[in-house]
């Protein structure tokens, strides 16, 4: 059975006063109220990833990283590596975001590259990929992503592969208050997963975890989530605000 996964990506948002509240208000609703298999993963800030892990502590909720380097150490000032992640017990990292890739210009080789260290690492990479909205509306978004996914993963086995969770984000959907439809997203989710089985196998691409990441809110969630495809969320903002992401995790 696939993981079910609500991954909450805080951006570059909070105090650390502001983070530790947060993170309590989750921790106890996430107790109270969520039952099942879902797996709820807070991705924070480098500089909260210590003391919000102490504070989780034996929680369900785990932590993640936004990023690493491609490197594993060395004058590369301002950057910090999947074995640094490692040595402070952090077992996932978001890569190649959409905004990772359209600010800071990562592409498909970078990100081979840091798949690779954070998998080295035994981190779990959570994996972005999507399309603009030209992208979309010029017809050509499968193709995009069909390429973004074997430019960075396909040169892995079969076996490394399935430590990859991937999210799918429709970059015209984020941050804008516009969400793919139910049908979009399991349509997308569906290309990704067949295109994974055309190079793996159908049994290792039912294996793998595809989270939707497109302004995932409380009022959309249970939508998106029936769809056979969809194993849950990469949530942006609404994982700014405590209740509503609990009321996210709380749908799957």
């Amino acid at each position: 059975m696939r993981k079910k996964i609500v991954a909450g990506n805080w951006k570059m948002n909070k105090t650390l006063e502001e983070a530790r509240t947060l993170t309590a208000e989750v921790m106890g609703m996430v107790a109270d109220e969520v039952k099942g298999n879902a797996i709820t993963i807070l991705c924070v800030p480098f500089p909260y990833l210590v003391p919000l892990k102490n504070q989780l502590g034996n929680s369900s909720v785990k932590i993640g990283a936004q990023n690493c380097s491609e490197h594993d150490s060395g004058a590369y000032t301002g950057e910090v590596s999947a074995l640094m992640l490692k040595s402070i017990d952090i077992p996932y990292v978001i890569l190649g975001h959409s905004e990772r890739r359209l600010y800071f210009g990562e592409d498909a080789k970078l990100l081979a590259k840091k798949v690779d260290k954070a998998l080295a690492a035994s981190l779990t990479p959570i994996f972005c990929c999507g399309e603009p909205l030209e992208i979309r509306e010029a017809g050509t978004h499968e193709k995009l992503v069909k390429q973004q996914i074997e430019e960075a993963l396909f040169h892995l086995s079969a076996e490394a592969l399935q430590k990859i969770v991937i999210a799918y984000e429709p970059v015209w959907a984020i941050g804008t208050g516009k969400t793919a439809t139910s049908q979009q997203a399991q349509e997308m989710h569906a290309v990704i997963r067949k295109h994974l089985a055309s190079k793996y196998g159908a049994g290792v691409a039912e294996t793998i975890s595809i989270l939707y990441g497109g302004s995932v809110k409380a009022d959309n969630a249970k939508e998106l989530f029936a769809c056979p495809d969809v194993d849950g969320g990469l949530v942006g903002g609404a994982s700014l605000k405590s209740r509503e992401f609990v009321d996210i995790v709380k749908t799957m």
